[in-house]
């Protein structure tokens, strides 16, 4: 323990010492950080450059690569940078910076994902409605208000929680946890707590409720109608379910056995828990959305076929200026 008034820095003991083992874990890491805004740049460049693909789907597609990429801002540079390093102090504001990106980047992705199954739902339950419900502005309104609402609601967080007095700046992790960092407060944090509390209930129950609701109804009118249509569109949401469950059991894991169950278990399995829905998902929903949705797909084969196209230009270019 140390004096409140002399913290100005947390200690990450997730990071154990594993001598030189510690070069390849880093190496695994960069070449997962690398595809990761690789294989999210892309997907957001060939969305953007393809007006086929100006489309509310692919739009709130592209907002939940963007929010991919900001998560991985706010994971990997630190991660990396303790995995060498011998000192895992992180600085106090900093720990409230990454704090804020990662939960944050948290609420959007379950708040779009929320959003992209209203939109099948619409989409699939009223197709001859479903452009004028829809519209471009109203994609525009959506995304905004799901930023907005991911900021505002913890920058208020932080606000009630920079004040408070800190007793002990150890925390068992290998990224700075809102909760853990509270736990160390020798002041009082009743405020902060039922704050907390409130917008962890708001963030997971709305959500929920509207991707549960889209979903019911989705299945009761996709199974009621011969329209063999509406089962062919249902495939659309294959890679949406795929991605909320990939990122709700992570997530979910993450709240319920470091504040809820205690679980007992092994310092690594409890590590790759803990960073497991900032790293899959932000890998896996480019790949997955660009390999199963068609349009994706198609556009993807332009973009590179123009991309070898204009290479071979300028090979062919050069070549004839030397010649």
């Amino acid at each position: 323990m140390q004096n409140s008034t002399q913290i100005s820095f947390v200690i990450l003991t997730a990071y154990t010492n594993v001598g030189h083992v510690k070069y390849f874990y880093f190496s695994i890491l960069l070449a997962l950080y690398v595809c990761i805004i690789f294989a999210n740049v892309l997907l957001i460049s060939i969305i953007y450059m393809d007006r086929a693909l100006h489309e509310p789907m692919y739009l709130f597609l592209c907002s939940l690569c963007v929010n991919e990429l900001y998560g991985s801002i706010g994971l990997f540079p630190c991660l990396l940078t303790n995995l060498i390093s011998n000192n895992h102090e992180i600085h106090l504001t900093y720990c409230y910076l990454q704090m804020f990106c990662l939960y944050t980047y948290g609420t959007f992705e379950f708040c779009n994902l929320a959003i992209m199954s209203y939109d099948r739902y619409l989409s699939i339950c009223y197709p001859l409605q479903y452009n004028n419900i829809m519209t471009l502005n109203r994609v525009g309104i959506l995304i905004v208000f799901a930023w907005l609402f991911s900021f505002g609601q913890f920058a208020v967080n932080l606000l009630l929680r920079v004040h408070l007095r800190l007793c002990g700046n150890i925390m068992e992790k290998v990224w700075c946890d809102s909760y853990l960092l509270i736990r160390q407060s020798c002041s009082d944090t009743t405020a902060v707590n039922i704050y907390g509390l409130c917008m962890t209930v708001v963030v997971i129950a709305v959500p929920l409720v509207l991707i549960l609701y889209s979903y019911i109804r989705i299945f009761k009118i996709t199974f009621r109608s011969s329209n063999g249509q509406n089962k062919k569109s249902l495939n659309t949401c294959v890679p949406h379910i795929v991605s909320l469950l990939n990122y709700s059991i992570g997530w979910s894991f993450e709240i319920f056995q470091g504040r809820v169950l205690k679980l007992n278990m092994p310092p690594t399995l409890r590590i790759i828990i803990s960073v497991y829905f900032l790293m899959i998902p932000p890998l896996v929903n480019p790949v997955m959305f660009g390999l199963k949705l068609t349009k994706i797909r198609d556009a993807s084969k332009k973009f590179f076929q123009r991309v070898i196209l204009l290479k071979f230009r300028a090979c062919n270019k050069t070549n004839n200026m030397y010649s």
